[in-house]
């Protein structure tokens, strides 16, 4: 029998702390991205029901059971410690009807579980204002990738220093084929990248009926996959794709809201001086990425390595910001002049400012240092743990 490999995630405790409360979860993430899955982790051993609204019978179970009242609607339901409602985006009512159940302080707990925020969170800030925990769940840290390796459980210093070669070949893997939990542990990545990066990924989008064809969205994200890491004008990806703006933008939205993509502000506070309104587009998994452009090479010499580093970094910057709750706020800088850097992290505890270089390259900063008083720091790959900036 086929052993399923676990790699423990550190969503796991914000999970259990949830869990503790009196708030209903909400768990939100792409498809295929362990939600279901660390749910069950946590849950091991306690008396819990799982309904999935992609399926038909458990939505009609739970329509039937919302008809009853609440205690006779969660009985019918066999009374469980944990009600799950994965897709819970699927059935419009479900937040009022949890809020009901919720506020007759019956001994279950909820979690909602979507892989869309398009409609779970709407619903969510409407019937459980107040009422609800959320916990966003990206793909997997690099950290966290490292769980299957046999050699690699030591601290991240130790295995920089005395595993290099292991962890840039390591490293290689992920950049190029991503850090989705069954991508991580399968022998045939490419097969299966294939298959994610199809309609599947953005299924919601389709599904809720706000893009009629998904050529128009395989097509825009196609021209995102070459321009991540990049400036990116809205203008400009109408006109290649003889669209209008105002279709592009909801386009955008609508990947950004189903976990695909995310977007990085431009900073400033000298909108004479610096760029105030330009916009970067990553993508939440590099791998996805490559599967648009068939682009699967693990050669360190590959000729978008730049980009597809800044991508990565990036990525797992806004991954562990979205673990914490999002406390830093990210952002690109860029003068008039032409002086830029990669990554702005603006936390409580004040601004950290980083340049995202693969090949060895002295970083200056001086224009960003002259401005706000901060050092430039510099990530290259001989330290892929980068999520860490959070712990400094």
């Amino acid at each position: 029998m086929l052993q399923v490999v676990y790699l423990e995630r550190q969503a796991e405790q914000p999970l259990r702390d949830i869990l503790t409360g009196d708030k209903v979860g909400v768990i939100l993430g792409a498809r295929q991205v362990g939600k279901t899955t660390l749910v069950e982790r946590v849950l091991v051993g306690q008396p819990v029901v799982f309904l999935n609204f992609d399926v038909e019978v458990d939505k009609a179970r739970f329509r039937a059971a919302a008809a009853l009242s609440p205690g006779d609607g969660l009985r019918s339901l066999g009374n469980p410690t944990v009600l799950v409602i994965d897709e819970a985006q699927r059935l419009p009512d479900t937040s009022r009807i949890i809020k009901g159940w919720h506020d007759t302080r019956l001994p279950t707990k909820f979690l909602l579980l979507g892989s869309s925020s398009l409609d779970l969170l709407d619903q969510a800030a409407e019937s459980l204002t107040g009422r609800n925990r959320k916990l966003v769940l990206p793909p997997l840290l690099f950290s966290e990738t490292l769980g299957a390796q046999v050699w690699a459980a030591a601290a991240p210093d130790h295995l920089c220093q005395h595993f290099a070669p292991q962890l840039r070949a390591f490293l290689m893997q992920r950049m190029s084929f991503g850090s989705y939990p069954e991508i991580v542990t399968s022998n045939q990545p490419t097969q299966l990248l294939r298959e994610l990066s199809s309609d599947y990924l953005w299924k919601d989008v389709l599904q809720a009926g706000l893009v009629k064809s998904p050529d128009l969205i395989k097509r825009l994200l196609l021209l995102l996959a070459h321009q991540a890491g990049s400036e990116v004008s809205v203008n400009e990806l109408a006109t290649q794709l003889q669209m209008a703006r105002p279709t592009v933008d909801r386009y955008l939205d609508l990947l950004e809201q189903t976990f695909v993509i995310f977007r990085l502000p431009s900073f400033s506070t000298n909108p004479r001086k610096e760029i105030a309104k330009s916009q970067k587009i990553f993508f939440w998994d590099t791998g996805i990425r490559n599967a648009l452009l068939n682009a699967f090479s693990t050669d360190e010499f590959r000729p978008d390595i730049g980009a597809l580093w800044e991508n990565w970094v990036i990525t797992e910057v806004a991954k562990r910001n979205a673990l914490l709750g999002a406390p830093a706020d990210l952002f690109f800088w860029r003068t008039r002049a032409q002086s830029e850097v990669d990554l702005v992290v603006k936390q409580a505890s004040g601004l950290r400012a980083f340049e995202i270089k693969w090949s060895p390259r002295r970083v200056s900063g001086r224009a960003f240092r002259e401005a706000y008083g901060v050092q430039v720091e510099s990530i290259g790959p001989g330290n892929p743990f980068v999520a860490d900036i959070f712990a400094a």
